[in-house]
């Protein structure tokens, strides 16, 4: 059976979430982090170095933070 890891998502604060979700669950950690390369920056409109996306771990299950920021808006769809 396939695991499935949940993606949340956020405009700026994937970072301060992850760290803030990290400090009150058990056993948890952050496990990866990318961050927006000038390209990328430059079409999303986010500021080169921040954070597009951080792994981390709640009590060993894996999460995702993506920042997609102003230009790529939430949506409720679905993939795998």
């Amino acid at each position: 059976m396939r695991k499935i890891t949940p993606n949340l998502w956020f405009d700026q604060e994937a970072e301060e979430a992850a760290r803030f979700y990290v400090s009150i669950f058990p056993n948890s950690k952050i496990t990866a982090i990318t961050h927006y390369t000038p390209e990328i920056a430059k079409a999303a409109r986010m500021p080169e170095g921040t954070v597009l996306i951080i792994a981390f771990e709640l009590d060993g299950n894996a999460f995702l933070g993506l920042n997609g920021g102003p230009v790529f808006q939430f949506t409720e769809a679905v993939s795998s």
